[in-house]
């Protein structure tokens, strides 16, 4: 079956994953090393997919979870590296200007969202994270659009204000 399926989505899996890296900054995470550690997660997991946007939903918290980590090894004293830049086109920044920020800040960001609103915080994750759209992310958290829509402006502009001010 795990064959089958990397077949399927492996190509949207990658692009999800250049969509979330800066060119040249991680010369050692590349798209496809990101797409291959989230995809050794997926597999190490023991939860049944029931459709395609649950699989995508949980591949984008994958994705979340290694570029975290990849992070903090980055950032780490020891390593005198700098912070992971990720691109948020699609989830903060206004379809004109790209807005870059550093991949920890926006856990944390997220993990105080979802504090505050975790329906919201599953939508902003979900709708960048995950690329699913609208209705995808509607179905998944079994909501509706109108609904993810309201998510969606809500959380870009809490995220917005909260990276502003770190």
């Amino acid at each position: 079956m795990l064959p089958r399926l990397t077949e399927l989505v492996y190509a949207q899996l990658r692009q999800m994953a250049s969509q979330r890296l800066r060119r040249g900054d991680t010369p050692t995470l590349t798209p496809t090393a990101l797409v291959h550690e989230a995809f050794l997660r997926l597999q190490d997991s023991t939860i049944d997919w029931r459709d395609r946007a649950h699989f995508f939903a949980l591949a984008a918290l994958h994705m979340r979870n290694v570029l975290v980590d990849y992070a903090r090894a980055q950032h780490a004293d020891k390593r005198g590296g700098h912070l992971l830049q990720v691109t948020l086109t699609g989830a903060i920044a206004q379809d004109t200007q790209a807005e870059h920020a550093d991949v920890l800040l926006l856990d944390q960001a997220l993990r105080r969202l979802e504090a505050e609103d975790a329906r919201t915080g599953k939508v902003i994750e979900l709708t960048y994270f995950g690329g699913l759209n609208r209705e995808e992310v509607a179905h998944v958290l079994g909501i509706s659009v109108p609904t993810v829509d309201r998510g969606l402006r809500f959380g870009r502009a809490w995220l917005r204000r909260e990276l502003e001010h770190t």
